[in-house]
């Protein structure tokens, strides 16, 4: 793939409108064509599994409900973190270092800026499960950070207001991934390499029939050898076997116009996360003149149909939000410009569930609101899946794990 090509066509058409759904004659010679892989739900993982599913030569179908880089699902809001020191558990550090290295390889053949390493500040007293798990992880698996006790956090992080008993740790790698540029740089990247796509269709179900499986949708049949599941808060409506397992939340994110330029990327600011005795809180700084994003990853509210998502403000979450802003930012009150929700799909412990549903179909839901930045890895890993080599350090991710539980 030519990256001069492929960044002109971006310029061109545009973030989010160079995809257009196959056209009427184009879905019936697709429903009547036997597809090597289809995709079920092109957000971030569908997408860069529909990748490296066309990277193995496969002819590759993508299906969605919805036009790539929707703000529908899981996958929007302008940035997600990416970090290594992983503080929800060791194991995800040998996936993060392949994730990096896909995110770089994706940049380098696409020619598009969609990883920026701009520093996490993690901070929390010295027993908080932040700490101690960011601390855990970089000291297994041998990765860099800086510690820093209360009276040097405050030095070094002036823009911060810091508790007594806060201590920090920073890592230095850390940065942010563009969510709605990633997704639709995955899918544009498979469309070049012969994938089909197409959007505004509701999967309605799939069964295994005598050439591999039959998938049935609003706009007809479409039939594959292998099946990909990527469907984020739909998962359990496609493989209501995990029903018991899957919950959704929506979580909303926030941004203020803050008046104070130590706020901006340019002169420096670091994503943060925060761990305090409200909650989880984290943000980023202005990255565009958009503002400062300020959430809260802890909480959420249970959403009984993804379809029927309140997208309102919640004036419980926003002050939350607001509450933690302005005891931890020592600047001025920002004004709240912009709101988006998403969705978690939570597994009961609250890691991924990858796995296969038999040979040829393979899954990834319940990510729990930390999956996006290892998009590449858990794409590429479902294609492993399906033929039949399966990563070793992602068995503790398998949905046997629930089963095995006394």
């Amino acid at each position: 793939m030519d990256p001069a090509a492929f960044g002109m066509a971006f310029e061109k058409v545009g973030l989010g409108r160079r995809y257009k759904s196959l056209a009427d004659n184009e879905k019936k010679r697709a429903m009547s064509k036997n597809y090597d892989c289809i995709v079920l739900g092109v957000g971030g993982i569908g997408s860069a599994a529909m990748y490296y599913a066309a990277s193995q030569g496969w002819r590759v179908l993508g299906l969605d409900r919805f036009p790539i880089g929707h703000a529908r699902g899981s996958s929007h809001g302008q940035t997600r973190i990416i970090r290594q020191a992983y503080f929800e558990h060791p194991d995800y550090v040998p996936l993060l270092k392949s994730t990096y290295e896909l995110w770089d390889d994706l940049e380098k053949i696409t020619g598009q800026s969609l990883f920026q390493r701009t520093g996490l500040l993690q901070v929390g007293n010295p027993q908080s499960s932040i700490i101690q798990g960011v601390k855990a992880s970089a000291e297994e698996h041998a990765l860099t950070v800086r510690e820093f006790d209360n009276a040097t956090l405050q030095d070094n992080f002036p823009l911060f207001h810091f508790r007594d008993d806060d201590v920090g740790v920073l890592e230095e790698n850390a940065g942010f991934l563009r969510v709605e540029e990633c997704v639709s740089t995955f899918a544009q990247a498979a469309l070049e390499m012969g994938a089909e796509l197409v959007e505004g269709v509701t999967i309605e179900g799939w069964d295994q029939g005598a050439a591999g499986y039959e998938v049935t949708t609003s706009q007809g049949r479409f039939f594959g050898r292998r099946l990909i599941i990527a469907a984020g808060a739909w998962a359990h409506q496609l493989m209501p076997e995990l029903d018991r397992e899957l919950r959704v939340i929506a979580k909303h994110q926030h941004w203020f116009r803050i008046p104070d330029e130590r706020t901006r990327l340019d002169k420096g600011c670091p994503i943060f996360f925060f761990e305090t005795a409200e909650g989880y809180f984290y943000g980023f700084p202005d990255i565009d003149g958009n503002g400062t994003k300020i959430c809260e990853h802890s909480g959420g509210t249970p959403v009984e149909n993804a379809l029927e998502l309140n997208r309102e403000i919640d004036p419980v979450d926003l002050e939350r939000v607001q509450h933690f802003a302005h005891h931890s930012l020592n600047c001025p009150r920002g004004i709240h410009h912009d709101h988006r929700v998403c969705m978690y799909t939570m597994s009961p412990d609250e890691h991924f569930i990858v796995d296969r549903a038999d040979d040829q179909v393979a899954f990834a839901c319940g990510l729990s609101g930390h999956g996006f930045k290892f998009a590449p890895v858990l794409g590429k890993a479902l294609v492993q899946l399906l033929e039949g080599s399966p990563r070793a350090d992602m068995d503790f991710l398998k949905l046997k794990r629930f089963n095995d539980e006394p």
